[in-house]
């Protein structure tokens, strides 16, 4: 763009408005804020449990009692959601992952709980097989270890039922099954489900982030080394991912997911701008566990970081983070 006279320096100083934090706020173009915020929990079974979490340092897996306190706070602070990610014994992992639309299982359970007693609380439950599965993949495996897409989407339909039925206000299909969003869409139309709201993980990348998150849930030694590029979305796609944005909106998601975060703002920038719909970042657990060393090593200042963080989030279009810097977010939030 061609400058005018009064464009150029001395006329047009940048650093004037930068002079006081007054005009620095009036012209902030994004601004964090605890409606922006969801809280990511781990929930294992028994009472009064707690377990930390060696690469996540500061994060607990806890039992449903304790996780009812959390809660509590959450909701104090003001944080709108949770989302639930389950610890499942070994012994109810299984080739065909039943316990994951178990009436009666964790997931379950915890939601009940969590409605029951804070039923402001959005609860947000994952939609994928991982936790379930004695390999470790997020659906049902042939032969030859592929994960067959059809077959683990009829197992996805179950769980999400069972989710809704225990009264999750949103799933959140993080699978990367081709299809799944219709399907899921289908069966809780069918069922009455008809406020419930899909979150998909529209852009799930194979990302090397998420080691601490499969220590977190114990699906880690499952994998055995095995990866899941063939269905996660490679790292060096950008085109790949609107396509998929476009399908599962046209399949009835209500939000799309991108995942991992800052290391893919690029793409939540291009959702946003192609499709203007609720668009939500993962801040994964590998983003948590660098950011939070970096912090213990008294290499970052932790409030000050933890905040851009967040606010790089929002600068790129997104319209809510899940970060497991939530509750600290909120606390420091709740200062100002």
């Amino acid at each position: 763009m061609a400058q005018s006279g009064l464009d150029l320096f001395p006329y047009t100083r940048m650093r004037r408005m930068r002079r006081s934090d007054f005009s620095r706020r009036l012209m902030a173009e994004n601004q964090l804020s605890v409606n922006d915020l969801i809280y990511p929990v781990f929930v294992l079974e028994g009472k009064n449990r707690r377990e930390a979490i060696e690469s996540m340092p500061g994060i607990e897996r806890l039992s449903i009692d304790l996780l009812l306190l959390e809660a509590k706070e959450l909701v104090e602070l003001g944080v709108p959601a949770v989302a639930i990610f389950p610890v499942t014994p070994a012994d109810k992992k299984s080739l065909f992952a039943e316990e994951a639309y178990n009436d009666d299982g964790l997931v379950q359970r915890t939601v009940r709980a969590l409605k029951e007693a804070f039923p402001e609380l959005g609860v947000i439950t994952d939609g994928a097989l991982d936790p379930f599965t004695t390999h470790g993949q997020d659906g049902i495996i042939d032969d030859t270890g592929y994960v067959i897409n059809d077959v683990t989407t009829e197992i996805l339909v179950k769980q999400a039922l069972s989710h809704a039925e225990a009264g999750a206000d949103v799933i959140a299909p993080s699978d990367m099954m081709d299809g799944r969003i219709a399907a899921i869409r289908e069966a809780l139309e069918a069922d009455g489900f008809v406020h419930t709201r899909i979150m998909a993980y529209s852009a799930k990348y194979a990302s090397s982030y998420y080691g601490p998150f499969r220590d977190a849930i114990g699906s880690a030694g499952n994998l055995k080394g095995a990866d899941k590029k063939t269905y996660q979305m490679d790292p060096a796609n950008s085109d790949e991912a609107i396509r998929e944005v476009a399908l599962d909106l046209q399949e009835g998601a209500d939000m799309v997911m991108v995942k991992p975060g800052m290391p893919y703002l690029d793409i939540v920038r291009r959702v946003k701008d192609e499709f203007g719909v609720p668009t939500f970042a993962y801040q994964v657990s590998g983003e948590y566990a660098m950011h939070k060393a970096a912090i213990d090593n008294g290499w970052l200042s932790e409030e000050a970081t933890i905040m851009e963080s967040l606010l790089a989030f929002k600068r790129a279009g997104a319209d809510g983070i899940l970060t497991y810097f939530a509750k600290q977010a909120a606390q420091y939030l709740a200062k100002k």
